[in-house]
């Protein structure tokens, strides 16, 4: 089922494509799920269907720039013209709204992996009473000063040749250099898992790897210093439920670090349910590592029993 691809129109004007898995029982709550960088969302079918057998509705769209979603100025690698980072919120926002349509009165669990953990946050600080618990994997949210340069770059490379063209220097920069890390050497995504049959299927998936436009890259670092500015966060109830997780081999987060700074924001701030697991031998797609299925039913567990009964203190960080 979650294969089927429906179409929803955006108040942005995108025509959203996404997946639905329904609960396989009493369902208990909702969740949205906001894809990473150059993938799709039919990549989330066996977390969909994890989440539906704990008796979660799912729902999965590729977002702007990404899988089969059309819309005015959004081609494969880039958002949008202009605004690509209201815009690529608002869609988040329209999915939430149809999913609450569709089930009333249940709760509604946001989760994002990388670049989707950070549109899910800040979706979540912009909608903050449409979200009642927030997931954020292997996002880097703390790129500092390099974050910061890579700014610069990306700024000069738009005067120079334009925004709507790939980055040269950014790929390099990120994934050759994360890759370059792992050490491996037999495909140039091995960063992403120690699995080699997901790395291959990522490789040969026509929908991923592509090059993400000029536009794209500093619509990903404006969501990055966005979303962690203090008065954003102090946006978020200090009660919501947040699920942190991390790879300790995950060159894209600082091996979990970026992590445990996130976790650490949010607690000095006065959040009190957040949770953080760094798990050390996973690198950067942990729903498509050695040990995926244990951390999704670890997932599917923690968002029923928060749902059920929010918790009012704050979860250990642990290892």
């Amino acid at each position: 089922m979650f294969e089927t691809t429906h179409r929803l129109p955006s108040p942005t004007g995108a025509t959203l494509a996404y997946h639905h898995q329904p609960a396989a029982t009493a369902a208990v709550g909702i969740v949205i799920i906001c894809h990473g960088l150059a993938e799709h969302s039919k990549r989330y079918r066996e977390f969909a269907e994890t989440m539906a057998a704990a008796g979660f509705h799912v729902y999965a769209h590729d977002h702007r720039g990404h899988g089969e979603t059309t819309a005015d100025g959004a081609s494969p690698g880039r958002f949008a013209w202009r605004d690509g980072v209201s815009a690529v919120i608002r869609d988040v926002k329209a999915m939430r709204d149809m999913a609450v349509t569709a089930h009333p009165g249940l709760p509604v669990v946001l989760f994002g992996h990388s670049m989707g953990g950070l549109i899910a946050l800040n979706a979540a600080e912009d909608f903050p009473g449409s979200f009642d618990a927030l997931a954020i994997w292997n996002s880097n949210l703390n790129p500092g000063l390099a974050g910061r340069a890579a700014q610069l770059l990306l700024k000069s490379e738009r005067a120079l040749k334009g925004s709507d063209v790939p980055s040269t220097l950014l790929p390099k920069l990120t994934f050759g250099a994360w890759n370059r890390s792992v050490g491996e050497g037999r495909t140039d995504f091995d960063w992403l898992s120690r699995d080699h049959s997901a790395v291959d299927a990522y490789v040969n998936d026509p929908l991923c790897g592509f090059d993400a436009s000029v536009s794209m890259w500093l619509d990903i670092f404006a969501l990055t210093f966005r979303a962690t500015e203090n008065d954003r966060l102090l946006k978020l109830p200090q009660s919501l439920p947040v699920h942190l997780v991390g790879g300790g081999c995950d060159p894209a987060t600082a091996n979990g670090q970026a992590i445990k700074w996130l976790s650490r924001q949010m607690q000095s701030l006065g959040m009190k349910n957040v949770t953080c697991n760094i798990d050390r031998d996973m690198r950067h797609e942990t729903l498509n590592e050695i040990g995926a299925t244990q951390a999704m039913a670890d997932f599917a567990g923690w968002a029923a029993n928060v749902l059920r009964e929010p918790a009012t203190r704050s979860g250990p960080d642990w290892e």
